[in-house]
């Protein structure tokens, strides 16, 4: 590919702010002489495939959407990498919260309740929680207690909250008796007033994961990933054109992209039976 031959990225159109984004990165990058131009697509399995297509260079990619690439990379001999992350993607979290009146103490004690996940897609709110009360607990859905899912917007991941947002509620008004969040949509729920003011309180924590990071597409050259990855490394806090930006996109600054903090949802795909080894999707359910 030329030296100043446009590049393209592909993201995933969760909400109106997307355009805002991708249309501010996109005039910065071209003033430091790095064209590139994105795609929105509806959803991320799709963003995937263009990968594979090679109708993008780069994918801004969900947890699961860089689960699935590195799958069908190895099936294919191929080789995708995470070139960027967020200082926000880093060393996550999710917990299991209830009502500070429950009896809940432990993983245990929600044996024969319901407990409320997110989208069927969220790596969050419920992969890898399902895969912590396997793991944790010892609990299995539908076995040892009910799992009831608040599906919102399918194919996006979870990154609309709404889903989150609405097992929130639901556990408010007693429908439920525990439920997964992101930490911090925890206390984000707790400032707007979902979570009422000392009405809730966390019985689990999961481990540690990473969530989203800038995948380089099979194919793609070195001097291309380098040429791109410099101009967004450059991005700087203190610039105030770019703050907008990043204050948008959830970061104050760009780090080096890793492929360690995965092994928790990468498990969870495996025995939720959401994606095969080749990252061909299994799960029946799921619609996007």
């Amino acid at each position: 590919m030329p030296t100043n031959a446009t590049l393209m990225l592909g993201a995933v159109a969760y909400a109106p702010k997307v355009i805002t984004i991708w249309e501010g990165f996109k005039a910065w990058f071209a003033e430091r002489g790095c064209a590139f131009d994105y795609l929105l697509y509806s959803n991320y399995e799709r963003q995937v495939e263009a990968q594979f297509a090679g109708d993008i260079a780069f994918a801004w990619n969900s947890p699961l959407a860089w689960v699935r690439s590195e799958r069908m990379a190895q099936a294919r001999g191929q080789r995708v990498w995470p070139l960027a992350m967020r200082d926000s993607d880093i060393d996550l979290h999710s917990v299991l919260v209830v009502l500070t009146t429950s009896a809940a103490q432990n993983l245990g004690d929600l044996r024969g309740k319901t407990v409320g996940f997110g989208s069927v897609d969220s790596p969050q709110a419920t992969l890898i929680p399902l895969d912590h009360l396997r793991h944790q607990g010892g609990l299995v859905a539908g076995r040892d207690y009910e799992a009831r899912r608040f599906d919102l917007l399918g194919g996006k991941h979870g990154d609309h909250i709404g889903g989150e947002r609405d097992a929130a509620n639901a556990l408010v008004r007693g429908e439920i008796d525990a439920t997964w969040m992101i930490a911090g949509n925890y206390h984000t729920f707790a400032n707007e007033g979902t979570l009422p003011a000392g009405a809730t309180r966390i019985v689990s924590t999961t481990d540690a994961f990473d969530h989203c990071n800038m995948t380089v597409s099979p194919g793609v050259s070195e001097d291309d990933a380098h040429r791109f990855g410099e101009v967004l490394f450059a991005m700087d806090w203190n610039d105030a054109r770019v703050r907008p930006l990043l204050e948008l996109e959830g970061l104050k600054a760009w780090r080096p992209g890793r492929s360690s903090g995965y092994s928790l949802l990468d498990r969870a795909v495996t025995e939720e039976g959401f994606y095969d080894h080749e990252g061909r999707i299994t799960d029946p359910t799921y619609r996007y």
